[in-house]
C-alpha cells in the first residue's frame, strides 16, 4: 500500500496568517514567485499585464543605473522585505547600505526594516498598494514611496515628513527629485513615452550635480 500523499497546506489571498507560518508555507511552494503577507493577510498577485512590465523594468533600470553611480547605495526588485511582522515584496526598492549608515538590514537571506525608497507598479493591485501597503511602508518609515498607477496614467512620489507621507509636486521642468538620495531625479514625461534614453539623460544631470557629489563624500565618511 503506498503512503498517503501530504500536499503542503499552501497560500490564498485573504488567509490570516504569522509571517513565521508565511514564510514556511511559502518555502514550500518553489513555484510561487510572488507572495506577500500586509498585517497579516495574505495577497496574492493577479497575472501582470505588459504595460506593468514595461514600467517595472524602466523603474528596475533607473534605479539601477544610479545605484551603480552611487556606492554605498543599492537597488533591487521584488525581493521579500520583513518589516513589523508583515513580508511585503516591493516591484522595486533602492537602500542606502547598513556598512554606510542606512537603516535596514538583512535576517537571513531576506531585506529586514525597511528601505529608504520603495516603488509599487499598480494595476490590479493599486487597491492594495494604496491602502494597506502604503499603511506599512508609512508606519515602518520608508522614507520614500513611489506609484506608478497604470489607471489614471499617475506617478505619486511621496516623502516621509514627520511620520507622514506628503505627495511631491512636479516642478515646471517636470523632473521629480529624491530628497533623501541627492541625484536621483526622474522626468516624468520621458518615462510614460517609455523614453529610457530621455530618462537617462536627467539622472545623468542628477548625478553630475553638486549634490550628489557630496551624497557620494558623505557615503565614504560614514563606512
Amino acid at each position: 500500500m503506498s503512503p498517503p500523499v501530504i500536499t503542503p497546506p499552501g497560500l490564498t489571498t485573504g488567509q490570516q496568517l504569522s509571517v513565521e507560518e508565511f514564510l514556511r508555507r511559502w518555502e514550500e511552494l518553489p513555484s510561487l514567485k510572488n507572495a506577500e503577507l500586509i498585517d497579516g493577510v495574505v495577497y496574492l498577485p493577479s497575472p501582470l499585464s505588459l504595460q506593468h512590465g514595461s514600467f517595472d523594468s524602466l523603474i528596475i533600470m533607473w534605479l539601477g543605473y544610479y545605484a551603480q553611480a552611487t556606492p554605498g547605495c543599492k537597488s533591487g526588485n521584488n525581493s521579500t522585505w520583513l518589516m513589523l511582522g508583515s513580508a511585503p515584496q516591493p516591484d522595486a526598492f533602492l537602500r542606502i547600505l547598513p556598512s554606510h549608515g542606512g537603516q535596514s538590514g538583512a535576517q537571513g537571506p531576506y531585506g529586514a526594516g525597511a528601505p529608504e525608497l520603495a516603488v509599487e507598479v499598480c494595476g490590479a493591485s493599486v487597491e492594495i498598494d494604496l491602502g494597506p501597503k502604503l499603511a506599512l511602508y508609512q508606519r515602518a518609515a520608508v522614507r520614500e514611496y513611489i506609484t506608478v498607477e497604470i489607471p489614471g496614467k499617475r506617478l505619486v512620489w511621496r516623502v516621509l515628513e514627520e511620520g507622514v507621507y506628503v505627495e511631491q509636486p512636479v516642478p515646471a521642468d517636470g523632473i521629480l527629485r529624491s530628497r533623501v538620495f541627492p541625484g536621483l531625479w526622474l522626468d516624468v514625461a520621458a518615462f510614460w513615452a517609455d523614453n529610457g534614453a530621455k530618462m537617462l539623460a536627467a539622472l545623468n544631470a542628477g548625478l553630475a550635480s553638486k549634490e550628489h557629489q557630496g551624497f557620494v563624500a558623505h557615503l565614504a565618511a560614514a563606512q
